[in-house]
């Protein structure tokens, strides 16, 4: 969204601090991608900020920083609770205060036990706090995959594919390029960038020789790269395209998910980007805790399914989803579930 200077809502404030959190994804980790707006007392927006890489400041320091005088008297938007933590970086609920900030509303509270207590903190000083603005647009984007870790441990994982209407992700012959449009190829590329770790197999870098970077329209790379990681036993030619220097890369020789998410435990946002061997694989181990689906208004009739091997063998063991969105992209539609239960 933009801003040209009028006041704003709250609610509108903590869009835009959703939108400026989406630059932290990839970068921010192990620290969580969060976005900060300060509103001077008017209600203009006079601060955005981002967390920045670790060791360097928070989003509100950030916010902070770009607002100067003109937050004293006004209000901190914040998509997580004010951490109250001094590690690498100041507190944040210290510094909100110290800036003379009259209200902070946030969308998260803090689940690290290290860095919560900041909104007591906050009213402790006189603050008026309030809590919830945006939670779930909070939790299930930009955030979902560190409170994911903070609640289980482990890294989040995203299973996506492109398939056609009849769930194919190849044709007979074995040739994918391309199923779907230009505009889904280039939102994979996008959400590329914003991720810790893409995971694949070994038989699909031998059939189809990626690269697995994530790249900008014009084809050139973009600032984060993701680490690519390839499971299995089979030998990977030095001439292979995911050997290159672009972005770093790891070999498992396991085929066990268990395994591969144990390996990536310092990740925080991991995406199983494999074929349908080790997508079932993940989906049989009760590993995947997001799909992503791009669905191309095609038919193929014949080829690989997108998923294989799961080991279900009635309708009653159906792996059920939760519809979370559907959206146009381009002439495609990308589907986003998550499992049936999940938080």
């Amino acid at each position: 969204m933009s801003v040209d200077g009028r006041a704003v809502s709250i609610t509108d404030a903590m869009n835009l601090a959703i939108e400026a959190s989406e630059s932290a994804r990839g970068i921010s980790a192990p620290n969580p991608a969060v976005g900060a707006v300060i509103l001077d007392a008017r209600g203009i927006v006079v601060g955005v900020g981002s967390t920045r890489p670790p060791g360097g400041p928070h989003a509100e320091i950030v916010a902070l920083a770009e607002a100067g005088d003109r937050a004293r008297g006004g209000t901190a938007v914040v998509t997580l609770e004010p951490c109250n933590h001094t590690g690498r970086t100041g507190p944040c609920s210290q510094a909100l205060i110290e800036a003379g900030i009259a209200t902070v509303a946030y969308a998260v509270a803090d689940p690290n036990p290290l860095a919560s207590g900041g909104a007591d903190t906050l009213r402790g000083a006189g603050i008026r706090v309030e809590q919830g603005i945006g939670e779930r647009e909070v939790r299930q984007g930009p955030l979902r995959a560190w409170l994911h870790k903070q609640r289980t441990g482990r890294p989040h994982v995203t299973w996506k594919y492109a398939a056609t209407l009849d769930g194919r992700s190849a044709a007979a012959d074995g040739t994918s390029q391309w199923i779907t449009g230009p505009e889904a190829r280039a939102h994979v590329h996008a959400e590329r960038a914003k991720l810790d770790a893409i995971v694949v197999g070994t038989g699909t870098v031998l059939t189809d020789d990626p690269r697995l970077t994530a790249r900008r329209p014009d084809g050139t790379l973009a600032p984060h790269q993701p680490v690519r990681v390839v499971v299995g036993s089979r030998q990977i030619p030095a001439t292979a395209a995911i050997r290159g220097s672009e972005a770093p890369t790891v070999f498992l020789d396991t085929h066990d998910p268990a395994a591969v998410i144990e390996a990536l435990g310092e990740h925080t946002d991991v995406q199983i980007e494999g074929g349908p061997t080790l997508a079932g694989a993940f989906l049989a181990a009760g590993l995947i805790d997001r799909v992503v689906a791009y669905v191309a208004p095609a038919v193929l009739g014949s080829g690989p399914a997108a998923v294989e091997n799961t080991g279900i063998g009635t309708i009653a063991d159906a792996i059920r989803f939760r519809t979370e969105t559907v959206t146009m992209i381009g002439n495609d539609i990308l589907i986003g579930v998550v499992p049936e239960g999940a938080n």
